[in-house]
């Protein structure tokens, strides 16, 4: 799939929307930006159980960072869960950058609210201190070796700060396995084509490096202890909301245009119907769309 879907779709199939932060300057991130930040917000209430977890564990932190912030929805989320802190969203689109600004403005943070351009992990050497909180949502997965990227992150923490990442979690529903039509099983089968997609995007990755993926013992091995890891899952079930719909057809559509030849012609001409609008057994119309997702994120500390 091409590397806009994080982008588009995002959230959603297991490895959304974070290409923006790694210097694809040929994507058109300013017109992009919207549905990310449409995609983002439908995933708010993920996000702030799993920040509320979080600040269970880091209390109150002086500078929070989010490395890979896209459109900022999560920056300004970090802003509210922790009022006392300053928030800096990092991100190598500056057109998303101007998205977060523009969110913190409207919510009221912006007096605490700080973006930074530039690519990952290099750019976070720029922070004027280090971070007592490093949000990373799947941003790691688009650098190419991602032992050496978790020690630069752990390498702009404070003493006594917390990484945490987010990484993981398990492909998301959106439609019976029988759908009426077509072969059932069809989301089993775009998983798999997703995961195909997913190493070769990997192996491609300059300077990639193979790793196994035990989150919690890389985290150990970037010189981080008290590793703590949870899922958090989104539910938004049938008959679902007309945003809950349009993630479903972006995420979809991303899918059939961009694994092409690899799908069949059965799986092509039922992804045909489901987009459909025209069609009432289309994701824009059928009953029982739902969103069924869920993330893991990692955690571990910086000792004192």
């Amino acid at each position: 799939m091409p590397h806009d879907h994080h982008a588009a779709h995002d959230h959603e199939h297991r490895h959304e929307h974070h290409a923006h932060h790694h210097g694809h300057g040929d994507l058109d991130w300013a017109g992009m930006a919207p549905l990310l930040e449409a995609q983002a917000e439908l995933f708010t209430p993920l996000y702030e159980r799993a920040l509320a977890w979080l600040a269970k564990q880091q209390t109150d932190p002086g500078l929070v960072v989010d490395a890979g912030s896209g459109p900022g929805v999560v920056s300004c989320l970090l802003a509210e869960t922790f009022p006392g802190a300053r928030v800096v969203a990092v991100d190598g689109a500056e057109p998303l950058l101007e998205r977060a600004r523009a969110r913190a403005e409207r919510l009221g943070v912006a007096d605490r609210f700080g973006t930074l351009a530039g690519d990952l992990p290099g750019v976070l050497g720029d922070l004027d201190y280090p971070a007592d909180l490093l949000w990373a949502s799947r941003s790691l997965h688009h650098l190419g070796d991602q032992r050496a990227a978790l020690a630069a992150f752990a390498d702009r923490l404070a003493p006594g700060g917390t990484l945490a990442i987010l990484e993981g979690g398990l492909p998301a529903r959106f439609l019976p396995r029988d759908l009426g039509f077509g072969r059932p099983g069809l989301q089993a089968r775009l998983d798999a084509l997703e995961e195909e997609w997913f190493a070769e995007m990997r192996a491609e990755l300059p300077g990639s490096v193979a790793e196994t993926e035990d989150w919690p013992a890389l985290l150990a091995a970037a010189g981080l202890g008290h590793p703590h890891t949870r899922s958090f899952l989104l539910d938004l079930p049938a008959p679902t909301t007309d945003r809950a719909r349009a993630y479903v057809a972006a995420s979809l559509s991303r899918m059939r245009d961009g694994f092409g030849d690899r799908l069949d012609a059965t799986d092509r001409a039922t992804l045909d119907r489901l987009l459909d609008p025209d069609d009432r057994a289309s994701v824009h119309h059928r009953p029982d769309v739902f969103v069924l997702a869920a993330h893991t994120v990692h955690t571990a500390t910086k000792s004192l």
